[in-house]
């Protein structure tokens, strides 16, 4: 009795990717491509109706974002995992798949063992990124902690002045939104410098506008 095949469903603008994909993922006796589109459009529709297992997703399509697919299968098709393979810098873009849903990134360069293994990797429920990517994210993950540490020291209250500064708020401004004087500002400015072995203003600044935006980055 024969055993039913992963499907593979793949996204990507150039016919001649799609076909070499095919020809690499129908060599493997466990997978078989299901469906492929070439825009977010015939994508979505497609998955939802050929229901594969798996999608293979470039980030440079013809019409519509890549990273914005994945949010969509994401959120109506949550059983379909998701490989992003791309020829964009993964040191740019890995992250920010893995953010939007993605469970690989694999670079258009790679050869065709390396595509099959991620396939095969991430069917297993595990993420799929090269070494140094693995190590880069590592790093930033340990950078993160280590200035959660340092940010964790400050008090409530120069944390709330840390913030606002690092929203573009002006001295004057904070003291009015906090109902203190600007001299009560400064204070708060110098002690945030003394924890964080700030030098000058311009760097505390610097730092928490810094900070804001890798909060905002998630």
């Amino acid at each position: 009795m024969s055993t039913a095949k992963t499907k593979i469903f793949l996204v990507d603008d150039h016919p001649l990717v799609r076909e070499w994909l095919t020809n690499l993922i129908e060599k493997s006796p466990d997978l078989t491509v299901c469906g492929e589109a070439e825009d977010t459009v015939t994508a979505l529709s497609a998955i939802g109706e050929t229901k594969p297992d798996l999608a293979i997703v470039d980030l440079s399509l013809g019409s519509g974002s890549g990273i914005d697919l994945i949010r969509s299968i994401r959120s109506l098709f949550a059983d379909v995992a998701i490989i992003v393979l791309s020829m964009h810098d993964e040191r740019v873009y890995a992250e920010r798949s893995i953010r939007a849903g993605a469970r690989g990134y694999i670079m258009k360069r790679e050869t065709a063992k390396k595509i099959i293994e991620a396939i095969h990797e991430v069917l297993r429920g595990n993420l799929y990124l090269s070494k140094q990517m693995t190590e880069l994210i590592v790093q930033k993950v340990v950078s993160d902690q280590n200035e959660a540490l340092r940010i964790g020291q400050l008090s409530d209250r120069e944390l709330e002045v840390f913030k606002l500064l690092g929203q573009g708020y002006e001295i004057n401004e904070i003291a009015k939104m906090l109902d203190v004087s600007v001299k009560t500002v400064h204070t708060y400015c110098t002690r945030m410098k003394e924890k964080l072995k700030i030098g000058t203003a311009a760097e505390l600044l610097r730092e928490a506008l810094r900070w804001h935006e890798r909060l905002a980055a998630g």
